[in-house]
């Protein structure tokens, strides 16, 4: 059982296509969070740096909870196909 080329670049593509559909919700949230918090210390003019770093920190660790029962499931998802791959002999 060989793979070839094309194979090989379509399966790394894939993991890093599930890898990117896991990790966008917690960046996204962050980045919005970020971006509030920007906006907010500009209006005010603070110009404190944890008071950037602590919200984006406990927002993507809430995001992390909420989401962690859908990225199991892509997890597990992709686990099966990759073994589902080795054992048809792909």
């Amino acid at each position: 059982m060989t793979i070839t080329v094309p194979e090989a670049l379509d399966l790394a593509r894939y993991a890093m296509m599930v890898t990117l559909q896991m990790a966008a919700p917690i960046l996204l949230i962050g980045m919005f969070v970020g971006l509030l918090i920007s906006l907010l210390q500009a209006v005010t003019q603070i110009q404190e740096q944890t008071l950037s770093f602590i919200p984006k920190m406990l927002a993507m660790a809430a995001a992390v909870v909420v989401f962690a029962p859908w990225i199991s499931s892509r997890m597990m998802e992709f686990a099966r196909d990759m073994l589902g791959n080795v054992s048809a002999g792909h």
